[in-house]
């Protein structure tokens, strides 16, 4: 490793930081080096705060005038919640900058780059990009597409059922990937049920890790028949539950808002709320992602939808046999050649479980 690689490499660390604390701004990191010394460090802690140019320049233990700067994320160059940093490198005096990934907002792309070139700086592009644009799929999604970036998850058995035929499914895994599982709900902006899964498991559907972040949880419920008392219901002033359905009730959807429940209306398809236009009307709200847990219905018309960006399967080294839950519902595919096509997975080992990640092909 070089000691660029080493610095960048750190960045990446820094920018980890920040995870579930961001949305819909995207992770950065930044480490300032002078004479083969690290001066100043900083991160994008919140989301709102200072960018991470900003907060290694604030954090710099002497002056970084001629220093070089290793951000992940080319520099902002407009303003927003915080002014440029671009124009807080030139102040700084910084010589070079070395950047990661580029960013694909219109308002900075390239902009950002050319900024600190006409003022005199090196600027040294897409190093280690690859591993700097792993931090960020749900920013590069969001900022391109107003649409969330959309994560399908479900824990299932190595014959590929999710729960035994009278729907005991705690646990499928292990006590390893059901805590992966709570770092993607940090992560998430969103997390999403249909109404099955509330009235059948009553979850609360919030992240349980260290230093967490709760994501909004929303459920697809067409005719609003979420219970009052349900656990989401009852919660639903301490962490935001947003409820879509179809024509509701009015006296039912009062009772909803009453508690803290935000109720929604979205276009049907197929006699259910359009998932489709669930994740616009998300992302309309500033929800930059959404973690699909469950269950079989859902998954199918999220993936006959072309919603999914991500597919986690936890796979757990069990048997339930042929009467138990399968993960997917019906998608009315006769032939092979029908079938929704993944990627090549990415492999990670939980304990004794298995976790596959799979990005959707684009259809030819």
């Amino acid at each position: 490793m070089t000691e660029h690689s080493f610095y960048m490499e750190r960045a990446i660390q820094l920018a980890k930081r920040g995870i579930g604390f961001t949305n819909p701004n995207p992770l950065v990191g930044a480490v300032i080096v002078k004479d083969n010394r690290i001066i100043g460090e900083g991160w994008h802690a919140h989301y709102g705060d200072l960018h991470a140019e900003r907060n290694a320049l604030k954090h710099c233990t002497e002056d970084p005038s001629g220093a070089t700067i290793y951000v992940t994320l080319e520099p902002c160059c407009h303003h927003g919640k915080q002014p440029p940093c671009t124009e807080a490198l030139v102040e700084s005096g910084i010589r070079r900058v070395f950047i990661g990934s580029r960013d694909p907002n219109p308002l900075v792309s390239g902009k950002g780059v050319q900024f600190l070139r006409e003022h005199g700086i090196e600027v040294i592009p897409d190093f280690l990009r690859e591993a700097c644009d792993q931090l960020n799929p749900i920013f590069f999604r969001y900022i391109t597409t107003k649409m969330p970036y959309t994560i399908l998850k479900y824990a299932m058995t190595a014959d590929g059922k999710i729960a035994c035929a009278g729907g005991a499914s705690k646990w499928v895994t292990g006590a390893a990937a059901r805590a992966h599982v709570q770092q993607t709900r940090k992560r998430a902006a969103a997390i999403c049920v249909g109404i099955g899964t509330v009235l059948a498991d009553n979850p609360m559907l919030t992240c349980r890790c260290e230093n967490p972040s709760q994501p909004v949880r929303v459920v697809l419920d067409t005719h609003l028949r979420i219970p009052l008392e349900c656990q989401l219901v009852q919660t639903a002033k301490e962490v935001p539950v947003l409820v879509f359905c179809h024509a509701p009730d009015h006296t039912k959807k009062a009772a909803l808002e009453a508690a803290g429940v935000t109720v929604l209306e979205a276009a049907l398809l197929g006699g259910h709320v359009s998932i489709r236009d669930c994740l616009a009307q998300l992302g309309q709200r500033g929800l930059d992602s959404v973690l699909i847990e469950g269950g079989a219905s859902i998954h199918a018309a999220a993936l006959q939808a072309g919603c999914c960006d991500l597919v986690q399967v936890y796979v757990a080294p069990k048997l339930f046999g042929g009467d138990g839950l399968s993960p997917i519902g019906s998608m009315g595919i006769t032939t092979p050649d029908e079938a929704v096509l993944l990627s090549e997975p990415v492999i990670t080992h939980l304990g004794q479980d298995l976790l596959l990640e799979y990005t959707r092909k684009e259809m030819d």
